[in-house]
């Protein structure tokens, strides 16, 4: 009876592996963001507010890249026009990783904020 379970799944196993790559990258990213960042609020927060934005920022980091992906595979073009070689893999570059790579940045940043603004 189970031999129809992977007719339909490979969306699905897409999505957890892109939630797992976008999980990671949102946890470098907010560690990065609260060990490098210079600004008088970050620099002034104690070690365990530091944590808890880490613990916000992190999730939510990967809800902004989830957002991201929703918004590439539905806005993404099906073709462009371009002038050059240079042209053409910046545009194959920024759809294959750049909404997910805003969403991540803004959720990182919005969850940051949230604890220690």
């Amino acid at each position: 009876m189970n031999d129809f379970e992977g007719a339909g799944s490979t969306g699905n196993v897409e999505l957890k592996k892109a939630a797992i790559i976008w999980g990671v990258a949102s946890a470098i990213l907010a560690a990065l963001a609260l060990i490098f960042n210079n600004s008088p609020i970050v620099l002034g927060a104690s070690f365990l507010a530091k944590c808890v934005a880490f613990l916000v920022a992190a999730p939510l980091g990967l809800v902004g890249a989830m957002i991201g992906d929703a918004f590439r595979k539905f806005a993404a073009p099906d073709f462009v026009f371009t002038s050059g070689m240079g042209a053409m893999v910046w545009q194959k570059i920024f759809w294959l990783i750049g909404p997910q790579t805003i969403g991540c940045m803004v959720g990182v940043g919005l969850g940051a904020a949230l604890v220690l603004g």
